[in-house]
């Protein structure tokens, strides 16, 4: 692949064990890609209780974790989000208690130290300087490699205004000038959500931010309520093997189905890896053979309709119990990722991934 390209586990509801972490830890190393990023919105202690101390079991998790994508060959990072720190002066207290979430870090070896203040109100005169004044604070405090800034505004979707209020007047020219020049930042495209990205509107985001963006791809994640409804299984489509020339790094977000989302993230493989000549439909039967067995992979390609565009709202009852039964005929299958795989599509026929609106507005 033409630039670090990895995951980025951003969901909100926790939805991955430890074990399918580690076992990402492996499948990306195999499979080319340099990365992984732990950030669920759903670890209180990465973002609203991250002024509380970190609870030792969590901390030896993240520290195995580090271990084992260390061990596998990859960088291992997290998404910290210190919520509306900005919001009150950033005086000796505060600092300290910042400062004893960067000496969790510090000794559980993050490579990546990803500073997320997205999903934040930004509707203040001076959001630039302060947001400025604690990443460089963080830089200079932190033993990671590679820092990554996401910044409120972190796409052109007018969306983001609506939610979060109207983006205060020369933010990313303070943002430019002041920003340590090593931090890198996210950003997320045209959209949220982009459906595609080219490399004029990549090169336009690169003058924007003053430096080549370092994209948050919002494909194929589900982990919203109306989004879980979805197994946004299609191939990636819409990203040209080009537009790595105008990135910092590409991170994929993917479904809170581990092992399905493993058939998509293959499909961006092999788009990198063929460019003009990638054909996405041979792509996902590739991809899906890999992961699971043929048998499935038939399957699983003549859902794909269902799957990803009907959805759970649009299948009837009787649809639903005939898909459980087509895929439970695999729950036992020991090739690959195919038992778990026909597990996450039944459970979330079953409506076990549903995240409700309640959730979502609480993190």
């Amino acid at each position: 692949m033409k630039s670090p390209t990895g995951v980025i586990e951003g969901f909100y509801g926790e939805q991955w064990s430890w074990g399918e972490r580690a076992d990402y830890a492996a499948f990306l190393r195999k499979q080319g890609f340099s990365f992984y990023i732990y950030a669920p919105k759903a670890d209180v202690f990465l973002r609203k209780k991250w002024r509380e101390p970190m609870p030792k079991a969590i901390e030896e998790k993240l520290a195995k974790l580090a271990g084992q994508c260390h061990s596998a060959g990859i960088e291992f990072g997290v998404g910290f989000s210190p919520y509306e720190i900005y919001l009150a002066p950033f005086d000796i207290e505060v600092k300290k208690l910042l400062q004893a979430r960067i000496d969790v870090f510090n000794r559980i070896g993050v490579d990546k130290f990803c500073i997320l203040m997205d999903d934040m109100k930004g509707d203040l005169p001076n959001l630039a300087e302060r947001q400025i004044e604690v990443v460089n604070w963080i830089v200079t405090r932190s033993n990671a490699k590679q820092f990554v800034f996401c910044p409120t505004y972190y796409s052109n979707d007018p969306v983001l205004e609506k939610l979060f209020g109207k983006m205060p007047e020369g933010y990313f020219a303070q943002l430019n000038s002041g920003l340590d020049k090593k931090v890198g930042m996210f950003w997320t495209g045209e959209e949220v959500c982009s459906r595609s990205y080219t490399e004029a509107q990549l090169k336009s985001a690169a003058e924007k931010l003053g430096r080549k963006p370092l994209l948050w791809d919002n494909y194929p994640v589900n982990d919203g309520p109306k989004m879980c409804k979805f197994l946004h299984l299609k191939p990636f489509t819409g990203r040209p093997a080009g537009m790595a020339e105008c990135l910092g790094g590409h991170a994929v977000n993917p479904m809170n189905q581990a092992a399905l989302s493993k058939i998509v993230l293959l499909t961006l493989k092999q788009s990198n890896e063929q460019g003009a000549a990638y054909n996405p439909e041979k792509a996902f039967r590739r991809a899906a053979d890999m992961v699971t067995c043929h048998e499935m992979a038939l399957l699983l390609e003549r859902d794909l309709p269902a799957f990803a565009d009907k959805g759970l709202d649009g299948l009837t009852d009787d649809e639903k119990e005939s898909l459980k039964t087509d895929y439970a005929a695999f729950l036992e299958a020991r090739e690959n990722d195919t038992a778990q795989a026909a597990r996450e599509v039944v459970d979330w026929l079953s409506g076990k991934y549903n995240v409700t609106k309640d959730l979502f507005l609480r993190q």
